[in-house]
């Protein structure tokens, strides 16, 4: 178990650093460059899960099955209650987000997200995290999401929102074409607080003055790692914990809403649950072409 939890350390280590080396980063017109602000996105900055929505997308265009479709939102629920401390659920997470990306092309991915997030997406972002962005941007700051979905969707997410920039799950390509490999592991847990951590140190951030924003105990790692967190639409743990920590809580889920963002549980994990589906399709539809 000791050497599964310190090969598991240095991936996220890995994946850390990749996932800041990815991220994509603009200045604001009148910085405060010691400060900044991180945003996680499944049920912090959007109704239910990024990729899930994404795999909607795909099942619209007849890229496969809503039996498809439906399997993996049942394997995210069951990720989003037992895989974070479970070996073997860590291990299934990551096979499938390699199926997610695996043949694919980097532009397809790209292109298909952009079209996605448009059509599916948009209307889903939280107005009141989104205006929480917001206020950093107009403070100054720049402003980062935190994710395990693949930084290339993240990426669209954050430029649709006018943010600075993503950190998410970096997925090794060669000759724009993924190999099936990630760099590291998972963007998740105490990944994202690695690739936090390694962004500060990039970028001369000052973490005692920055912000993090989540709904997950998963991402306490994150959370405790800056001056400054908020729990929004928060789990039960972790509202627990910032309730006994002092930090604030804001939940903007109202009665259908709360009933939606539970459907598509997040499971902190966004990768894990797009794998399966959303990767039988880009392999169904594009590898006749590569």
């Amino acid at each position: 178990m000791r050497l599964i939890r310190r090969r598991r350390e240095v991936e996220a280590e890995i994946a850390g650093e990749a996932a800041a080396a990815a991220a994509v980063t603009a200045p604001p017109a009148d910085p405060d460059l010691e400060a900044a602000a991180f945003f996680d996105v499944d049920n912090t900055m959007m109704r239910g899960a990024s990729i899930y929505h994404f795999a909607r997308g795909l099942a619209t265009r007849g890229m496969f099955t809503t039996s498809d479709l439906f399997k993996f939102a049942v394997g995210q629920a069951v990720f989003r209650l037992r895989g974070n401390e479970n070996p073997e659920h860590i291990a299934v997470a990551r096979e499938t987000a390699l199926a997610f990306v695996a043949g694919a092309k980097v532009d397809d991915v790209v292109r298909l997200g952009e079209e996605i997030y448009d059509e599916v997406m948009a209307d889903r972002i939280w107005g009141g995290t989104r205006a929480l962005a917001q206020s950093h941007l107009d403070a100054g700051q720049r402003v980062w999401l935190v994710t395990a979905t693949p930084v290339e969707l993240a990426r669209v997410i954050a430029q649709r929102l006018g943010l600075t920039g993503a950190l998410g799950t970096v997925a090794e390509t060669r000759d724009g074409i993924y190999t099936g490999r990630l760099v590291g592991d998972l963007l998740h847990g105490p990944a994202k607080a690695e690739a936090v951590r390694a962004l500060a140190r990039r970028e001369g951030l000052d973490l005692t003055r920055c912000t993090a924003y989540s709904d997950s105990a998963n991402d306490l790692p994150m959370l405790s790692l800056v001056g400054h967190a908020m729990a929004i639409n928060p789990d039960t743990e972790l509202r627990e914990h910032a309730k006994q920590v002092g930090w604030p809580i804001k939940d903007f889920r109202t009665g259908r809403k709360a009933t939606l963002t539970a459907l598509p549980i997040a499971a902190g994990v966004g990768a894990v649950a797009g794998g399966v589906a959303a990767g039988i399709a880009l392999r169904r539809h594009y590898r006749p072409h590569l």
